[in-house]
């Protein structure tokens, strides 16, 4: 409430308590008074009524204030008899002042119901005459009437319809979590109500719409829609299993749970549609094995149903759950018994997540202790199962080694399991251990962020070891469940839901301020798992389709290495495989012929949140390697468990790059051993992707070269010299080289002029290598690389021109003999040109090509150089150019100026324009004027009269192409006439020619 409410006039007469509640005058609004009633019985709200008629589930800000005021202030509450007891001591003449004056005062409301009333009393066969008494709202419920909390019905239904309405938003499902909330609390209160209020959630729920589109498309739900439905079943599962209900309760969830269940949109547990996979999750044990091949239709509520079958009556349970000092006689101890372990406390053989429903169930239903005392039993009881599978281990181990395989022994993995087993244990032993705040009252916003607040609370029962700790039972029991070796489930959810369950446990064990208790819980814990055989994730040998143990192992790595880092790096080692991507499925695990993984051997597991298990592995890895810093041997051992563990080379990439900023801090010098890591990370991710395609391959090899030059110039010179098992030619000499030889490499590493040569040296040798291997790409940059030494030039350009004959593109040859000219050679250039040339052909509509300025380009460079190479080069040009256009520009361009005025030593320049009419140039006007009239023809063919104007302009430049020769105005003429000629037809077109050109 944010406003200050008061109350007065308050009231309680019988069981009823009235009074007003008045709301303070805010800017917008005036003041408000509002009348409000409460029946309560039993020390429960019955029924509400309040003026302000806002309706909601819980109670409005009026009835909160009311029912406060009387609790805080009982003393200002006036008491009064039930109304009947006050009637009872009334004359005839006072009851009948009563009456009148009580119509008089609401007559407009009550009069009609005061005379029908009047009428019924004064029939003596009236219904009203039949029944001894009076109805008294105000004398509270008999003592057998059921009493439960006020529950507005329609609401419930109401409000639960509008969060599902409004599916895709995060306020919604926040809301619905509260109202599962709200059904928890009433349990734990032992309302009646949270039964039936879970039951008009449910309704709600499956009458959403969205699941019978859903299951039609055969597509999933949100996932947060998919979490809600997780928590109504197991909500249903804690309902069913409550240790005090009736039976005929039991009988009517049953009913009803099966009718929704059997319904087609009811959502099945693993979160698919339609999955015909076989089965690997079974709930509570079933037959043998065999029948789960065929998979079983298994909804979100079938644990629920199969709860049904469960009772609390077995006297060794009842034992267990109603003393801490339950132990077994000294003198059974001896021998093995299934109802207690060697110390004598109790175990309970149940299948464990069906046990921690039980656990879940009393602390639900408000019994704190018997929920401790049965957690207790269960973790008793696992401690002996790890204990005597470590011992069967021990006695398999050489075998199972020299085979490399491993059964599963839990069909059903207890992280991401329906009902959260490893969580529940966790809330019920912590929240034993839980100190409260001094003032719980005050909940800021920054105190919900801050962790809990435990204290040790030992075990009452003595025989446990050395005096423990609920707190230390509660991480024990964590990092059991987290370390067991378990399958991969079928289907997205269930995977993603492994996740999720992983990193919330984290999450809560990361609350825990690490003592030396809890530290001396997890070295043993640890050690236990590091030795296991089946049972453990982080066993010797695992199977190949085991959950990884990354992110659990990251948390043990942070946890242990103040306290213990050979363990922390042992156990962070041992976690780093993947075995799913390490071997190939096995030929089938004869040891256990019943197992299901054993059936479809050669499937490649559908694991769809590989991505996410290998960015965490990643994680583990980056965790390990900055921990290292500075230590030679660690970090040596850290980069095997990469290399032979990291499949991905963007993930090693990632880790390369971790490396290289934690090695290189801004403000202190480098450390060289991460340094080193870091490159030889780079190197291995360079020779993963030099034959595979990788977007972000530009960006490594970047990374790489900066990384070496930050190691040194062995680093640059080694990288150069074994390019090949690196980079591509391109990158070798575009890249890698010309960074080696820059001037701010020089500059970085401070080289002295022998260093500089070994670089410069090193990378002749790689540009000539890579100019051999892909002349296409690499000559030019071979020709820049090579320009300090002669031999290696000369070398790199023949190379470029025995390359022409081949796989060298014109514009490749382009690009080299425009170099070529830059840097002096224009006789090398022009060697380049005309094998360019070769490579051409533009036809005679390619007025636009790219290659157009390249060849413009070669003329005047052949031009320049003189007549010979003008001579020798129009042959090539007029071989290769049909373009009209093109030819009469290179040939206007020839007669401006005269050839050879390139300033070649030796040269003489003539300085005469050449002729037209002579060769070279003649061959050239010829070709020009003979494109023009082929392109004339070719446009004549399809024109159409929106082009006629643009082929009379066209018709203008071939006019002055034939004017450059000296019989060129009679040559026009005779075209011209043909063409009249030829295209007498087109009247409007020859039209115009003749106006232009007679």
């Amino acid at each position: 409430m944010n406003k200050a409410l008061t109350s007065s006039f308050i009231v309680i007469l019988g069981f009823h308590l009235s009074g007003t509640v008045t709301e303070p005058a805010i800017q917008s609004e005036p003041e408000a008074t509002y009348k409000v009633a409460i029946s309560f019985d039993r020390c429960k709200i019955t029924s509400v009524t309040c003026g302000c008629g806002n309706r909601d589930i819980f109670y409005c800000a009026h009835v909160v204030a009311l029912s406060l005021y009387r609790i805080r202030k009982p003393d200002q509450v006036k008491l009064r008899l039930p109304i009947s007891e006050t009637l009872f001591q009334m004359n005839r003449d006072q009851l009948q002042k009563f009456v009148q004056y009580l119509i008089t005062a609401h007559h407009t409301e009550v009069l009609p119901t005061a005379q029908k009333l009047a009428d019924e009393i004064l029939s003596s066969n009236s219904e009203i005459n039949q029944v001894h008494g009076a109805p008294d709202p105000t004398a509270g419920a008999s003592i057998n009437d059921e009493n439960c909390w006020h529950l507005d019905e329609e609401q419930v239904r109401e409000q639960v319809k509008l969060f599902l309405s409004q599916g895709g938003y995060y306020s919604s499902g926040k809301q619905l979590s509260s109202m599962f909330a709200k059904v928890r609390e009433m349990l734990r209160m032992r309302d009646s109500n949270g039964a039936r209020m879970l039951t008009l959630i449910t309704e709600q729920f499956m009458a959403d719409p969205r699941l019978a589109l859903w299951r039609q498309q055969g597509t999933g739900m949100t996932d947060k829609c998919r979490q809600l439905w997780d928590e109504l079943g197991a909500l249903w599962v804690c309902i069913v299993l409550n240790p005090h209900c009736k039976h005929e309760e039991k009988a009517c969830w049953l009913r009803q749970l099966k009718k929704w269940n059997d319904m087609d949109v009811c959502p099945l547990e693993d979160g698919n549609y339609g999955n015909d996979l076989p089965n690997i999750t079974n709930a509570l044990p079933q037959s043998n094995g065999h029948d789960s091949l065929v998979r079983p239709r298994r909804t979100v509520f079938t644990r629920a149903i199969e709860a049904c079958d469960l009772h609390w009556q077995d006297s060794h349970l009842q034992r267990i759950i109603s003393s801490d000092f339950y132990l077994s006689p000294a003198c059974q101890r001896d021998g093995e018994s299934l109802l207690f372990n060697s110390q004598g406390q109790p175990l309970w053989l149940e299948h464990v997540p069906t046990a921690c429903a039980r656990v879940d169930a009393l602390r639900s239903h408000g019994y704190p202790k018997e929920a401790l005392r049965l957690a207790v039993a269960i973790i008793s009881t696992l401690r002996l199962q790890q204990q005597r599978q470590l011992e069967i281990y021990k006695q398999q181990k050489k075998e199972l080694i020299q085979r490399n395989t491993t059964t599963i022994t839990n069909l059903e993995g207890w992280v991401g399991h329906p009902l959260d087993p490893v969580g529940c244990l966790f809330t019920t032993l912590t929240e034993a251990c839980h100190v409260d705040d001094e003032n719980p009252m005050e909940v800021t916003e920054s105190s919900e962020s801050q962790r809990p607040n435990y204290q040790h609370v030992c075990v009452p029962n003595d025989s446990m070891e050395n005096g423990e700790s609920y707190l230390s039972l509660a991480l024990e029991v964590a990092l059991m469940g987290m370390g067991q070796q378990r399958l991969m489930p079928e289907g997205l959810y269930a995977q993603d839901k492994v996740c999720r369950n992983e990193e919330q446990i984290i999450g809560r064990l990361q609350e825990l301020e690490l003592d030396a208790v809890l530290v001396q819980t997890l070295r043993k814990q640890c050690i236990l798992l590091l030795e296991g055989g089946p049972f453990s994730g982080l066993g010797e040998v695992i199977h190949r389709e085991s959950v990884p143990m990354h992110t659990f192992a990251k948390y043990l790595f942070s946890a242990l290495l103040p306290h213990d880092a050979d363990l922390a790096y042992k156990l962070s080692l041992r976690a780093m495989r993947l075995p799913v991507l390490e071997s190939s499925a096995p030929s089938g695990d004869v040891s256990h012929p019943h197992h299901i993984v054993s059936v479809v051997p050669s499937r490649y597991p559908r694991w769809f949140t590989l991505g996410h298990l290998e960015s965490q592995q990643c994680e583990l890895a980056s965790t390990m390697l900055t921990a290292a810093k500075g230590d030679m041997l660690r970090l040596r051992t850290v980069l095997e468990a990469i290399q032979r563990n990291i499949h991905s080379s963007s993930l090693i990439f990632k880790l390369a790059q971790d490396a290289f900023k934690i090695a290189t801090p801004a403000d202190s010098s480098s450390d060289t051993t991460l340094l080193n890591v870091a490159l030889e990370l780079g190197l291995q991710v360079m020779r993963m992707t030099l034959s595979t395609l990788n977007w972000r391959r530009r960006e490594m090899v970047r990374w790489l070269v900066t990384c070496a030059t930050e190691v040194g110039v062995r680093a640059l010179v080694s990288i150069l010299q074994t390019w090949y098992t690196l980079f591509t030619p391109t990158e070798a000499t575009s890249i890698v080289a010309a960074a080696a030889t820059s001037h701010s490499t020089v500059l970085r590493l401070n080289l002295d002029y022998a260093q500089r040569e070994e670089l410069a040296s090193c990378s002749r040798t790689l540009a000539l290598q890579c100019a051999m291997k892909d002349p296409q790409n690499c000559a030019l940059s071979a020709l820049t690389l090579c320009e300090k030494d002669h031999t290696a030039f000369e070398t790199a350009y023949q190379i470029a021109v025995d390359a022409a004959s081949g796989g060298m593109t014109y514009s490749q040859l382009f690009t080299i003999a425009r170099y070529m000219e830059h840097r002096g050679y224009p006789l090398r250039a022009f060697k380049l040109c005309s094998l360019a040339m070769s490579h051409l052909n533009l036809a005679y509509n390619q007025d636009t090509h790219p290659a157009i300025n390249d060849v413009l380009w070669a003329c005047s460079l052949s031009h320049s150089l003189g007549k010979n190479e003008l001579a020798a080069l129009v042959p090539l040009v007029v071989k290769s150019v049909h373009c009209a256009t093109v030819l009469s520009d290179i040939l206007r361009r020839c007669t401006l100026t005269a050839p050879g005025l390139a300033g070649i030593p030796g040269r003489r320049n003539s300085g005469k324009l050449m002729s037209t009419d002579k060769p070279p140039l003649r061959q050239l006007l010829d070709a020009a004027v003979g494109a023009y009239i082929n392109t004339t023809h070719s446009r004549l063919t399809h024109i159409s009269p929106r082009h006629y104007g643009e082929f009379i302009e066209f018709l203008s430049k071939a006019r002055e192409t034939f004017l450059l020769g000296q019989d060129g105005l009679l040559q026009f003429a005779q075209f011209i006439d043909n063409l009249k000629q030829i295209y007498k037809g087109k009247k409007k077109l020859m039209m115009l020619v003749r106006e232009r050109f007679g």
